[in-house]
C-alpha cells in the first residue's frame, strides 16, 4: 500500500514539475495544456529538452501501473 501511495505522490510531482518546466521553456500554453492533458507532458517535455523529467514521469507511472495491477491480483487491503 505505500508503495502505491508513493509512486501516485512521484507521479503528481512529476506532472507539475514538467508542465511547469514546459512553461517556462516553451510557449507558456504548453505547460497548461500538458497539466491537463496528462499524456502530452512527457512527449512535448522529451522534444523541448527535458529528457530528465520525462522519463521520471513515464518511470513513475510504469511504478503506478504496476503497483496497482498488484494490488488488484494480490486483493490488498481486505
Amino acid at each position: 500500500m505505500f508503495g502505491l501511495a508513493a509512486s501516485f505522490g512521484l507521479l503528481l510531482a512529476s506532472h507539475v514539475a514538467l508542465s511547469v518546466g514546459l512553461g517556462v521553456l516553451g510557449p507558456w500554453y504548453r505547460g497548461l495544456i500538458a497539466f491537463f492533458v496528462p499524456p502530452l507532458a512527457p512527449f512535448w517535455g522529451y522534444y523541448g529538452k527535458l529528457h530528465a523529467r520525462s522519463l521520471l514521469w513515464i518511470l513513475s507511472l510504469v511504478m503506478h501501473v504496476a503497483c496497482v495491477t498488484a494490488a488488484a491480483i494480490g486483493g490488498s487491503g481486505t
